[in-house]
């Protein structure tokens, strides 16, 4: 039996109903940063089967072990960066500009501890003179830190010689991201 269905539904733009919306901040006026969990990667790879017609098992598990990569484990957030510029002068302006991006960023916590981003896949995105639109990252939490961002608050700070932001979780964002980080 084939691990994904043959036929798609015509749209999967929303998330299948009970499954948690995304996680999404913007970092400024050129960042968003889009945390990922088991749910998430999910609906990606169906999406990713979808929109390119996927048919073969060996298709799918290609996606599958690709985003598998992605999925946090136990104390660890996963977050798709995405430099967001859509006028095309402005991206190849920037894109050098934002070499780097992918360390500069990191989580704060009310104990004045911080996570840093490891990226993911980094020599594969990122070159010495210019820099990806996607990057992927992990942040991995000491156990007290798990509490010290269950009890909030928790920014997200982006400290790059070229750019930077500081955005502080909303409850509602930071509940649900606690959840992934508890995930066994």
């Amino acid at each position: 039996m084939p691990a994904f269905p043959r036929v798609y539904p015509p749209s999967l733009e929303a998330p299948p109903e009970g499954q948690p919306a995304t996680v999404r901040v913007q970092l400024g006026d050129l960042l968003t940063i889009t945390f990922e969990n088991t749910d998430t990667m999910r609906f990606q790879i169906q999406e990713m089967a979808r929109i390119e017609r996927m048919l073969r098992d060996d298709q799918i598990r290609n996606e599958v072990d690709t985003y598998n990569q992605l999925i946090p484990d136990a104390n660890e957030l996963s977050g798709t960066l995405f430099v967001e510029i859509d006028d095309k002068k402005r991206l190849y302006e920037w894109l050098p500009k934002l070499v780097g991006i992918q360390r500069a960023v990191s989580i704060w916590l009310h104990d004045g501890s911080s996570v840093p981003s490891t990226p993911e896949d980094e020599e594969r995105l990122t070159r010495e003179e210019t820099t990806s639109t996607v990057h992927y990252l992990k942040f991995r939490f000491a156990p007290e830190q798990v509490d010290a961002f269950a009890a909030g608050p928790v920014r997200i700070v982006v400290d790059h010689p070229n750019y930077d932001a500081v955005v502080e979780l909303t409850e509602a964002q930071r509940s649900e991201l606690v959840e992934d980080l508890r995930v066994p």
